[in-house]
């Protein structure tokens, strides 16, 4: 007989309920998500999101950045912020804030530490493993290879997890055309749309007023909307080509965006647009202030980006909206748009085919448009919301906690 068996049975029960006690505590994960900053950015955004998501769940978190006007909005939620120079790629640095995020993560019991950008990535893979545990990553983007794939040594970091969160389809790809990478440790998990926002029932009337007299939007025509950054790869002189060649000419175009200083390009808007006499029917103008408002007072949502998109948020905020998306058929977009059934895709980088699809939207009667709309709202309902974004990244978090052991 052991020791163990002549103990009193209430003080092996005991014993029982603690030890089930701790293991439960292990279990639950205490999360530092960190990145370069904190600046308004998809990947931004997407950490907050995150950071809320877990706080409803009541799972401790915490993000590490080198700070930017998003932190306050993890203050209202009362995640803790740490403010370190993450966004710097000299290697002393990264060394130095690998041993000042290990240090944070030992005092704050952390047990996962989820990495969403290169540089930081490397620093909170260090962090990781002097700390002893568990790392992953999230795939934003198509990060370049440089030439002779020299910078995949760099990139590689992000495969690094014990999961890689993919955050569409194209995105999955990628990582496995390039890296060597177990499909088992990708995990897909869409970026989404914040229906708090982008809903129709939240603009108000008000709102809507203010922006088509903003915009100067005529009310005896369908309006086009292509937001965004204004830069070459979106597209938006693909755009102005398709608009010399569709055949209703019954609509309003706004080009509207950041051009971010490159007047250059916008210069060669303008020219394209006097070019095929376009001036009484497509505008553009700067930074959009209340893309919500917009897209309620458009009849179409064009997403003409001539380089795949990691996920294009766009399109899922104007399903969000209840509008008809005309996008490219590569990215992300292939993972949101129903074609045919929420809106239209179009041959990539194809004037031709794009016009084609703007003509089939203007043609819509007011039965299909509001076919339309609602499956469009229902397909984000269904897929892209913030909830199930957050619930499927904390499944995520789950597993790795349930996994017996680290590893490499």
């Amino acid at each position: 007989m052991s020791v163990a068996d002549k103990l009193p049975y209430w003080i092996m029960l005991e014993e029982d309920i603690l030890r089930k006690m701790v293991k439960g505590t292990e279990n639950k994960p205490v999360v530092l998500q960190v990145l370069p900053e904190l600046e308004m950015g998809g990947v931004e955004i997407g950490t907050v999101e995150i950071a809320g998501g877990l706080q409803k769940k009541g799972i401790k978190n915490f993000v590490a950045s080198q700070g930017g006007r998003l932190v306050y909005d993890l203050e209202k939620i009362k995640v803790e912020h740490l403010t370190l120079p993450l966004k710097t790629k000299n290697i002393f640095k990264m060394r130095k804030n690998a041993d000042k995020l290990a240090q944070f993560i030992r005092e704050n019991g952390i047990n996962i530490v989820h990495a969403r950008s290169r540089a930081p990535a490397w620093s909170a893979y260090w962090a990781a493993k002097k700390a002893g545990v568990h790392f992953m990553t999230t795939f934003h983007g198509t990060y370049g290879l440089g030439p002779w794939g020299l910078k995949k040594l760099y990139n590689r970091v992000m495969t690094y997890g014990e999961r890689v969160i993919a955050i569409s389809e194209h995105i999955k790809r990628h990582i496995l055309a390039n890296y060597k990478i177990s499909e088992d440790k990708i995990r897909l998990v869409h970026r989404c749309v914040n229906t708090e926002k982008f809903s129709p029932e939240i603009v108000t009337p008000e709102r809507m007023i203010n922006t088509v007299r903003d915009y100067n939007i005529p009310d005896d025509k369908k309006v086009l909307l292509l937001g965004g950054r204004i830069t070459r790869w979106k597209g938006q002189h693909l755009l102005v080509e398709a608009l010399s060649k569709v055949k209703n000419q019954n609509y309003y175009c706004i080009i509207a965006g950041d051009e971010q200083g490159r007047e250059d390009y916008v210069k060669e808007l303008k020219g394209l647009i006097a070019k095929y006499k376009l001036e009484d029917r497509v505008a553009i103008f700067g930074k959009v202030l209340d893309m919500p408002a917009l897209m309620m007072v458009s009849n179409v949502i064009l997403s003409t980006a001539i380089e795949p998109e990691a996920f294009g948020r766009i399109a899922i905020e104007g399903q969000a909206m209840g509008k008809i998306v005309v996008a490219s058929n590569h990215g992300g977009s292939l993972d949101s748009v129903i074609d045919g059934k929420t809106g239209r895709l179009f041959y990539n980088n194809n004037a031709a085919s794009l016009a084609e699809a703007i003509d089939w939207a203007l043609s819509l009667s007011e039965e299909e448009e509001e076919k339309i709309a609602k499956a469009a709202i229902k397909n984000v309902k269904d897929n892209f919301t913030k909830e199930i974004m957050c619930d499927k990244t904390i499944k995520v978090y789950e597993e790795l906690m349930a996994s017996d052991k680290l590893k490499d």
